[in-house]
């Protein structure tokens, strides 16, 4: 499908707003709760990392609460090694859910894999009411088992009949997505997703305007399908899609909750584990090991 046929489908979801973000070292900071998060909602975090896989190593345990953390994989790989979820690798297509809820620290259960290299995204999302203060949930897929539809890994929600298994609210779709050069793809929202924004990793694609390698866009809220064609090299991206959240977005420094008890209570819970953390020194033992602490 060339450009001017793809004007002439109708799918042509109007771009509401740009952003290509700002780095900070290996990472680009695309998304926060208090700028495209506001407009994007349960989607309130997006950062695209592209270094050398040692810089894994450096990322400091760090809290969280009333999020849930997917981070995916467009490049190389890391190795996973969490107690209560198992080990293994993540490369392209595979994912690392981690359902904050009522409070968890963490950010050692990653490593470096194989590759010199890593690219990727880490999304946040934010929780219902009904989860916000749930237990932690950690899950890991490796590429084999997130489920394919087309060029479309469903990392997150279901899509043209495909499940994900990870155990993510319902109304929410997130995709990983690479199309050959050349080639166009058209993603259809499910009923109700009125919000629809996607991020490029590598490659460009045409809506038919231009969307660069490391460029975020917004789409205008509707229902609309969205067409796609890759340039002339293949196109990954990230593109998310789901149901307006209905709650103002409560911020702490690493917490996002719908209302100010429950962020209250979660800043109180990292608190506490972080007084446990202390008394049973396994704050130094992180920089050897590989926890996450609930």
């Amino acid at each position: 499908m060339n450009l001017t046929a793809l004007r002439n489908t109708g799918h042509t979801r109007q771009i509401s707003h740009r952003n290509s973000g700002s780095s900070h070292g290996p990472i680009v900071r695309l998304m926060s709760p208090s700028d495209f998060g506001q407009l994007l909602k349960p989607f309130v975090f997006l950062d695209l990392f592209d270094a050398p896989s040692s810089f894994l190593g450096q990322m400091p345990v760090h809290p969280h609460s009333g999020i849930a953390t997917v981070t995916v994989i467009t490049e190389g790989n890391m190795h996973f090694d969490d107690p209560d979820a198992g080990s293994g690798t993540i490369g392209y297509g595979g994912v690392e859910w981690l359902r904050a809820g009522a409070g968890v620290w963490h950010g050692k259960e990653l490593s470096s894999g194989t590759s010199a290299r890593v690219q990727g995204f880490q999304l946040w999302l934010a929780l219902p009411a009904e989860l916000e203060s749930a237990p932690v949930d950690s899950q890991y897929l490796e590429a084999s088992a997130t489920p394919q539809v087309g060029p479309a890994r469903v990392i997150v929600g279901r899509y043209e009949g495909v499940q994900s298994p990870i155990r993510a609210p319902a109304g929410v779709n997130y995709l990983l997505v690479t199309i050959p050069a050349g080639e166009s793809w058209t993603y259809t929202p499910p009923k109700g997703h009125r919000t629809l924004w996607l991020c490029v990793s590598r490659g460009a694609v045409h809506t038919p305007d231009k969307i660069e390698s490391g460029e975020m866009v917004v789409f205008q809220p509707g229902h609309q399908a969205l067409t796609l064609e890759a340039g002339n090299r293949d196109a990954v991206f990230v593109l998310g899609s789901a149901f307006p959240h209905p709650y103002d977005l409560k911020l702490g420094y690493y917490s996002v909750h719908t209302n100010d008890e429950a962020l209250r209570a979660g800043e109180a819970k990292i608190a506490e584990i972080a007084n446990r953390m202390r008394q049973q020194k396994t704050a130094r033992q992180a920089s050897a090991s590989i926890p996450v602490f609930k």
